[in-house]
């Protein structure tokens, strides 16, 4: 399998209100950079959205290396996700998402790692900086 590394953040002008989000995937020394977005959608549901995205990118089964400021989306891969599966998606909010990240990963061995946000990392800042432009075109097409 390909070792891939995935960098994800996302961004909401407002909680709900127009968002975005912004990947990296990065192979080896090759780069493919994502965006998006959405108009009324919260922070984690681009956080994850992110995610998915950059999965659907991908051509064949990876290890993939998920590296985002998201404590929500990692611990989620990492932690949460086989109990909330177990008791059926109770309680848990974005399911429809969580479902759809369940189904786009299946192929691939995916690993969470979380990094500190807004401390520099080259990665998380272009992310970040991609995301925000995401929910910022929107906020202001909804504006015309």
């Amino acid at each position: 399998m390909k070792k891939v590394q995935l960098f994800s953040d996302g961004s909401s002008l407002g909680n709900p209100g127009p968002g975005g989000y912004g990947g990296i995937l990065r192979y080896k020394t090759t780069e493919k950079r994502y965006s998006g977005g959405e108009d009324n959608t919260t922070n984690n549901r681009m956080e994850l959205k992110g995610v998915i995205e950059g999965l659907k990118l991908l051509k064949e089964p990876c290890s993939v290396e998920v590296i985002s400021d998201s404590s929500y989306v990692i611990n989620a891969i990492n932690r949460w996700l086989a109990n909330w599966i177990k008791k059926d998606f109770k309680k848990v909010q974005n399911v429809d998402l969580w479902k759809e990240y369940l189904q786009v990963s299946q192929p691939h061995k995916v690993h969470g790692k979380w990094i500190k946000g807004h401390v520099g990392h080259k990665e998380n800042e272009i992310c970040d900086m991609m995301a925000k432009d995401e929910a910022l075109k929107i906020k202001k097409r909804g504006k015309r």
